[in-house]
């Protein structure tokens, strides 16, 4: 199986900044000593035309060029920086390689990626640019024939960026379980959005994404998905407010994937969130599910 990585394109930050950098390289590290069948690949940058696809002309120029202003600049997060640009245009890249990957070999990864609070004009919420969404439209674009694509976000924060950029898009179909007052405040509407009540465990976390998988079988006839697996709903995590234990986790990305492969639907998947009090555990529930993924992959070959 593929995995993409970018966590060597560094983004400088200050000192005490709350985003977790240092998960992506552990993350890695951790796949390389346990599952040394992973092929591990540095992506390729998305190109100005990957990224029109999902984003305006203009906030790609700003972004890229670093003409963003102060308030742009901060609904983002991180400080503007050459790097920021060059990480932001791998993290996307890897999603697009994995969607291709996913295609050929029906299952791959992207090690970081799910930056899927970035809008079609703006950036957010430590997300520059819509990996998802460039990726499915990318996929889409370069495919022989209509190519329908489900994006199943279960990070713990709605996924409103990638609802905004996809709005009315009938080749597309987003779904959104995530705590329902958490961030973003201001959500957008995704074609099925499951809000969480804080505290949520395990037992009511799996029914909801049972009922939600059935739903989106019945509403949309997928050839394809992309899968968001936040490690932010797990009950360590400082930012998430539900209460998912490691195992709950596990059997969360063992449903998506055999959801998946009972549809033979290539899957694509990227980490998305994961701020825990023990950056550790955190690192540790995003190896469940690049295990779990591996599995996967190889039951397809």
């Amino acid at each position: 199986m593929k995995a993409f990585y970018s966590d060597h394109f560094v983004l400088p930050l200050p000192e005490g900044h709350r985003f977790p950098m240092s998960k992506y390289l552990k993350l890695r590290e951790l796949v390389a000593l346990r599952l040394p069948d992973v092929r591990l690949i540095e992506p390729q940058c998305a190109t100005q035309a990957h990224l029109s696809l999902a984003h305006d002309a203009g906030y790609i120029d700003r972004a890229c060029g670093g003409a963003l202003s102060a308030t742009e600049i901060r609904a983002i997060g991180f400080p503007w920086s050459p790097m920021m640009v060059e990480r932001s245009l791998r993290s996307a890249g890897a999603t697009i390689g994995a969607c291709r990957s996913a295609h050929a070999e029906g299952v791959a990864v992207n090690l970081a990626g799910g930056t899927h609070h970035a809008q079609r004009d703006r950036g957010s919420g430590y997300c520059v640019f819509n990996d998802a969404a460039i990726a499915a439209r990318t996929m889409q674009e370069a495919s022989t024939r209509p190519l329908r694509i489900a994006i199943v976000d279960l990070d713990v924060h709605q996924g409103d960026g990638t609802a905004q950029i996809l709005a009315g898009d009938r080749s597309t179909f987003t779904l959104s379980i995530h705590g329902e007052h958490n961030f973003p405040f201001r959500k957008q509407a995704s074609d099925l959005d499951v809000g969480l009540p804080d505290g949520t465990r395990d037992e009511q976390y799996l029914a909801a994404l049972d009922d939600a998988l059935d739903e989106l079988a019945d509403r949309f006839d997928a050839q394809f998905l992309v899968y968001l697996a936040g490690a932010d709903a797990h009950e360590g995590d400082r930012l998430g407010r539900l209460k998912l234990t490691a195992e709950g986790m596990a059997q969360r990305d063992r449903r998506v994937f055999d959801f998946a492969e009972r549809r033979a639907l290539p899957i694509a998947v990227a980490m998305a969130g994961g701020y825990g009090h023990d950056i550790d555990i955190t690192v540790s529930i995003h190896l469940q599910t690049v295990r779990s993924a591996h599995a996967a992959w190889t039951r397809r070959q």
